[in-house]
């Protein structure tokens, strides 16, 4: 890990007591979302609990705005951090730390050895032992020591290859069963943890997917759920146009219009590796066809070969692919069948997991970059 030294802002250090009762409450937070800030209001008639929200806002750990509260970003920054400690207490000893090339780079760890300076090269590299080294050789010893263009050595470093990465978050339903949805949310705040700190060049966006798809803005990451079951019928097939969607059954499962929205963002990112984690509990029931979307359960093949196709384009565009099924509900396995032809079709990998073990699954392939198909219970 690296350490980071900044200026103190003067407020006083939390004690062990303060930062749990805290870390509680923020985990309850991750469970019931939007709900867990509303059940603070009711809090504030209880003297004691009044007072320790007021400290709270007085932290900068929440704001208050009218009559609601709303998480700030040191919260968010907090929720990130603890959910990136709880991966690295559990990945193994011996996962690597990043995407580390065999290449000499800018911007990775020092290695022995240094070159010539070269216009453009970052002056932060410059290595000042070999430098006056290279002037001392060439004008001999002694006072004063005159530097040349000629003299400047920079530290030699592996290069590190800069990586775009689109989450792909199942919002149906059946993800609020099994502690999913929770897990799967510690998962972001950990992978926005683990790049701020560790890989500055890197990128990480959220889709979530249910009916549409709509990208998640980091700081609304902690208090989205997944959606409610509203109908119950055996069969449905629907047709609803793009426009209306707000007013659909909201439970679906949209890989299909998920998919197309991560090759927007992918289009508009950088980095010389691009991919998509995609994590879900079933198979497409909903896809899009033409302006409408269309809802089908039990799901049909028309919705797996339209998410298959969306698939294939991305893998053309050198998308690398990620798969993490869920696999809680071991009565409902025939859906995986779907993950087999993703991960074929796309020559990608998958993890078959359940939601437990989750985050650790999605870090060590992003630490690692595995490519062979792997089983976790």
């Amino acid at each position: 890990m690296r350490t980071i030294f900044q200026e103190w802002d003067g407020r006083e250090f939390e004690t062990q007591e303060h930062l749990q009762y805290f870390s509680n409450f923020l985990e309850y937070v991750l469970e019931f979302g939007e709900d867990a800030l509303k059940a603070l209001r009711d809090l504030q008639d209880d003297p004691e609990q009044r007072r320790i929200i007021e400290k709270w806002i007085e932290e900068g750990l929440l704001d208050k705005v009218g009559v609601k509260f709303r998480l700030t970003p040191r919260a968010i920054d907090s929720l990130q951090r603890k959910a990136l400690m709880e991966v690295f207490r559990n990945l193994k000893s011996d996962s690597p730390e990043g995407h580390e090339t065999h290449r000499a780079g800018r911007g990775g760890e020092r290695t022995e050895g240094t070159r010539a300076f070269q216009f453009g090269d970052p002056v932060s590299e410059i290595d000042l032992h070999a430098t006056l080294r290279q002037a001392i050789a060439r004008n001999g010893a002694g006072l004063p020591i005159r530097l040349d263009e000629r003299d400047f050595e920079l530290s030699v470093t592996d290069s590190k290859a800069t990586c775009s990465t689109v989450i792909l978050l199942d919002m149906s339903g059946s993800m609020g069963r099994w502690d999913r949805f929770t897990q799967a949310k510690k998962c972001a705040m950990a992978m926005y943890a683990l790049i701020r700190q560790r890989f500055a060049l890197d990128t990480v966006d959220i889709v979530g997917f249910a009916t549409g798809a709509e990208v998640i803005p980091e700081q609304k990451m902690p208090l989205v759920m997944p959606k409610r079951i509203s109908m119950y019928d055996p069969v449905v097939h629907l047709r609803v146009p793009i426009s209306d969607l707000d007013s659909a059954p909201q439970h679906f499962t949209n890989l299909h219009m998920g998919l197309m929205t991560a090759r927007r963002i992918l289009s508009r990112r950088g980095g010389h590796n691009k991919q998509i984690f995609i994590i879900t509990d079933g198979q497409p029931t909903a896809h899009v066809e033409g302006g409408d979307v269309v809802l089908l359960y039990p799901p049909e093949e028309k919705t797996a070969l339209a998410t298959l196709s969306e698939a294939m384009i991305l893998a053309r565009h050198g998308v690398r692919f990620s798969t993490f099924a869920l696999i809680e509900d071991y009565y409902y396995m025939e859906w995986l069948g779907f993950v087999d032809q993703l991960t074929k079709l796309t020559r990608g990998v998958a993890f078959y997991c359940t939601s437990g073990s989750l985050t650790d699954c999605v870090m060590e392939s992003y630490l690692s970059g595995r490519k062979t198909k792997t089983y976790i219970a």
